[in-house]
């Protein structure tokens, strides 16, 4: 599918470029809207990105391009979107097709799923697994930790800012944990950069499930997974990040062989109890 591939060539064609925070911006819009993208005017990418029209010019020549119009032209030629026809939608149905496109994107992302594999390695060696996400990121963060705890054996959410972060990731470190799973998603904040900083300055790997490859605390991440959230109402909304959660969560399972087994006595004791309606 020409819209689900999209995204994916827009995000490498962005990758290791040195762009300004603005820039990264514009290049994560374009890549939310990648089947719009080769279609919409400077004025129209400036409004959906929140910056100024010369800000799309300089991006296009930090690209490469002479302006604009030669980046646009050359996504068109590449066959990098097509139009979505989205006049006759409301805006409910506009998010919803947003977040399907999202879905899209990640799909072809994960044609290749060597990264979640190593990662979901990554995760499931470590004791304690720490898992970090603040504020907007807290919900995902402790799905994932509901969920992982079924199958390993000490998972530490890290959900709370303030003093205590860096001691509990620290003490996370003392305890024998090798690496640090954190959910960020926008509006990032300050104390995630610290903490993830923390982390690493102790030895632990952080890996990072993020809204974009452009993320603020990509630096401080040893292994980026991007999914992107959508914007088209007044929250964002994350189901990209969550799914991306649970495919990691998948890949962690296949890399603990005793994780069936685990599920199983969870199960079993869950009847014995009768914890579950159903």
């Amino acid at each position: 599918m020409v819209s689900a591939d999209a995204g994916a060539r827009l995000q490498k064609l962005f990758e290791g470029r040195r762009l300004t925070p603005t820039q990264r911006r514009i290049a994560h819009c374009m890549v939310r809207r990648a089947a719009d993208a080769p279609f919409l005017s400077s004025v129209e990418l400036a409004e959906l990105a929140g910056v100024s029209q010369p800000s799309v010019t300089r991006f296009a020549v930090a690209l490469g391009f002479d302006g604009y119009p030669a980046l646009r032209r050359a996504l068109r030629e590449a066959g990098l979107g097509e139009p979505t026809g989205r006049a006759d939608r409301n805006e409910y149905q506009q998010a919803v097709h947003a977040e399907i496109e999202n879905l899209r994107n990640l799909a072809a992302l994960l044609a290749d799923p060597a990264p979640v594999e190593d990662a979901g390695r990554l995760l499931a060696a470590s004791r304690p697994l720490p898992v970090l996400g603040l504020r907007a990121a807290a919900a995902q963060a402790r799905g994932f930790a509901y969920f992982a705890a079924k199958v390993h054996p000490d998972v530490r959410v890290l959900d709370e800012a303030g003093s205590m972060l860096d001691d509990r990731v620290d003490a996370a470190a003392r305890a024998g944990a090798t690496a640090l799973l954190c959910f960020a998603l926008p509006r990032h904040p300050r104390e995630l950069a610290a903490a993830l900083r923390t982390a690493r300055s102790t030895g632990l790997t952080v890996v990072t499930v993020a809204d974009s490859s452009f993320t603020p605390v990509a630096q401080d991440s040893d292994v980026l997974l991007p999914a992107a959230v959508g914007t088209g109402l007044s929250f964002d909304t994350a189901c990209g990040p969550m799914l991306l959660g649970r495919v990691l969560l998948e890949a962690m399972c296949d890399a603990l062989p005793e994780a069936q087994a685990r599920l199983e006595e969870f199960d079993a004791r869950a009847a014995e109890r009768g914890l579950f309606l159903d």
